[in-house]
Parts: structure tokens; C-alpha cells; sequence
């Protein structure tokens, strides 16, 4: 004959199932709204996605190898904006720092704000791509007609040509996006593999 469970020892077990129940749920809500930014910091500190690393001093040339690293501008439709780059590609020294510059002009007869974005391709190179100080991520406002200059500062470390995947990549291209809020950004997707930003450096 079957035993019979005591109400409270039921109503106990009972209590304890729910608990636990509870406790899963919340915790892969909790796991759902922490996926993007543990995503996003695996790829600030893995180079993942083409997202370059940023922070790190340049060692100086450590040989005579060189990149060619060349730099793309866009602008969203309704940035009354003109944004380039002053040049279309350098080449410079692993690890050593170089200096390339944009320039961003305002054509609207009234103030307008842009905000960039930056990633760099082949998004395998992301974890050798240190940006040392530029523009992004932070509100640039131009007055009607005003034109300003925005500088890169940046190094490729040695390491690229010692790993089997990218020792053979000759090129690397840096693109900035300048959009009219962070909004805007994240909407068109552009956010997904863009760095973090280390300090504004405008003249």
C-alpha cells in the first residue's frame, strides 16, 4: 500500500520544486540579458568580429615588415555631412604607432551632431588592430559650414605575421561610419562589431 505524504511535508516539497523552478527561469532571463555585453566584451578582448583592441601602447617597429592599411568614411542618409579620409591608405611598420586623419565638414546651414562607429576587415585581424586614440563614439558637433580634422592613432602588432591565419594578410582596412545618434546606429546593425571608444583626439 502506498505511503502517504505528510500536507506539510507536501506542501514543503511543493514549496521547493516552484523555488527551484523560479530560479531557472530567472536565471536564463538573467543569462538572455547578459549574452550582449559578455558577446561584446569577448570581442574587445579576443579581437573577435573584426573588433580592433584598443589601450595598449605601440612597442615601436619590431622589423622591417610592413601593411597597407587603408581607410573607408560613410555617412547616413540625413547627416548633412561631408565625412573622408585624407588619405586613401598608408603603409606602416608592425608595431609601430601611425597617424592617419579624416575629415568631416558640415554642409547644412544649421548645427548638426554625428556620432561614428569603426571596425576594421578582415575581421580576423581585429586582435592585432590596436587603436590607441580617435573620434569615435563620442558627439561631434559642427556649426553650419565648419570643417574639422580627425585623427587615428593606431599600431599593428608584429604578432600578424606569426600566426598561421593572418601572417599572409597584406591589407587592412579601417571603416568609419558617422551616424546621427547611437540609435541610429545600433539600428542599422553597425554597433555589432565596433570597438570601444579610448579617448577623443580632435583639431
Amino acid at each position: 500500500m502506498p505511503q502517504r505524504l505528510d500536507p506539510q511535508a507536501l506542501a514543503k516539497r511543493n514549496r521547493r520544486m516552484l523555488g527551484g523552478a523560479f530560479g531557472v527561469v530567472f536565471g536564463m532571463v538573467g543569462l538572455a540579458y547578459a549574452s550582449v555585453p559578455l558577446y561584446d566584451l569577448f570581442c574587445k578582448v579576443t579581437g573577435y568580429g573584426g573588433t580592433p583592441m584598443i589601450g595598449l601602447a605601440a612597442p615601436g617597429a619590431a622589423s622591417e615588415a610592413e601593411v597597407t592599411v587603408r581607410f573607408n568614411a560613410a555617412t547616413q542618409p540625413g547627416l548633412p555631412w561631408r565625412f573622408a579620409a585624407q588619405q586613401p591608405a598608408i603603409r606602416v611598420k608592425l608595431g609601430e604607432e601611425a597617424l592617419a586623419f579624416y575629415t568631416a565638414r558640415n554642409s547644412a546651414d544649421a548645427p548638426a551632431t554625428g556620432i561614428s562607429t569603426y571596425n576594421v576587415t578582415p575581421e580576423v585581424v581585429g586582435r592585432y588592430f590596436h587603436k590607441v586614440a580617435c573620434f569615435c563614439f563620442e558627439d561631434q558637433t559642427l556649426t553650419p559650414g565648419q570643417s574639422v580634422d580627425m585623427p587615428i592613432a593606431f599600431w599593428v602588432d608584429p604578432r600578424i605575421a606569426e600566426d598561421p591565419v593572418t601572417r599572409d594578410i597584406r591589407t587592412i582596412t579601417v571603416s568609419y561610419t558617422f551616424f546621427r545618434s547611437l540609435n541610429d546606429a545600433e539600428r542599422s546593425g553597425a554597433l555589432a562589431n565596433a570597438g570601444a571608444h579610448v579617448g577623443r583626439a580632435t583639431r
